[in-house]
C-alpha cells in the first residue's frame, strides 16, 4: 500500500482563500492528503469523483450555504464519507445545524493546529467502527 493510500482525505470547501491555505497546509503537516474548493457549487461532482473520506465544509459560503451543500453532496458521495461543518459561528448554534442538517459532526474555526487534526482523526476513526459499536460509543 502506497504512502498515499494511507492519508486520510479531506475535502475542505471554504470561500476564504486564506483560510484555505491555512487548513491546506497545517493538514498536510498533520498527515492528511487535503483538496481545497472555493465555491459550493461542484461540490456533489467533486465529493463523486475525489472520493474524500472527510469534507469539511463552511456553513457561511455564498450561493449555498454549507448545510445545504451537506444535502445534495452527500446523495453523491461514498457511504463512507462523513461531512462535518465548520464555522465562526457561536458553538451551540453549529451543533443545532450540524443536528438538523445531519452533519457527521462539527468544528468551531477556533479550533486550529493539532486539535484540528485529532477532531478530524476522532470522526473519521468513528466512521471506520461497526454500526452498533458506533451507535453505543455517540
Amino acid at each position: 500500500m502506497s504512502e498515499s493510500e494511507n492519508k486520510i482525505r479531506v475535502l475542505v470547501v471554504d470561500d476564504d482563500v486564506d483560510q484555505l491555505m491555512l487548513l491546506e497546509r497545517t493538514l498536510n503537516a498533520y498527515g492528511f492528503e487535503v483538496r481545497t474548493h472555493r465555491s459550493s457549487l461542484g461540490v456533489s461532482n467533486l465529493v463523486r469523483h475525489a472520493m474524500p473520506d472527510l469534507v469539511l465544509l463552511d456553513v457561511n459560503i455564498p450561493a449555498l450555504s454549507g448545510d445545504r451543500v451537506l444535502s445534495l453532496a452527500r446523495n453523491q458521495a461514498p457511504a463512507t464519507t462523513r461531512f462535518i461543518l465548520y464555522s465562526a459561528s457561536d458553538e451551540s448554534k453549529l451543533r443545532a445545524l450540524a443536528l438538523a442538517s445531519g452533519a457527521d459532526g462539527y468544528i468551531s474555526k477556533s479550533t486550529q493546529g493539532e486539535a484540528l487534526a485529532r477532531r478530524l482523526i476522532s470522526i473519521y476513526k468513528k466512521s471506520k467502527l461497526p454500526a452498533a459499536a458506533s451507535t453505543s460509543a455517540q
